[in-house]
């Protein structure tokens, strides 16, 4: 979560400071790097512990095969590229999903 708190930062900036080259820009925020949805399960099983029920299925009609954010422009323009792996991203989203069943209890 830091990282898209600090490309929506840099963003920010450069509205604030006038360096926008156009009145309309679109970054796009990721690691450049491909991560299937398998990969994610099995990180997010070892960061937290929970074991997940899940099952295989075929790829439905229309279904992507594979897609990942192009960040070249992210990462030369805004001078932002993300830092976390993705055992700090997922470690971190499970904290902030664990804190917020406390918030609502």
């Amino acid at each position: 979560m830091v990282d898209l708190a600090q490309a929506h930062v840099k963003a920010v900036e450069r509205l604030v400071e006038q360096k926008a080259k156009q009145p309309f820009e679109v970054f796009n925020i990721g690691t450049g790097n491909g991560t299937s949805v398998l990969e994610i399960i099995k990180t997010f099983e070892r960061v937290t512990g929970v074991k997940l029920n899940y099952r295989f299925e075929a790829r439905r009609p229309g279904d992507i095969e594979q897609v990942w954010a192009d960040t070249t422009l992210a990462n030369s323009e805004l001078g932002w590229k993300a830092q976390k792996s993705l055992d700090e991203m997922v470690g971190s989203a499970w904290k902030w999903e664990l804190q917020l069943g406390k918030t609502a209890e």
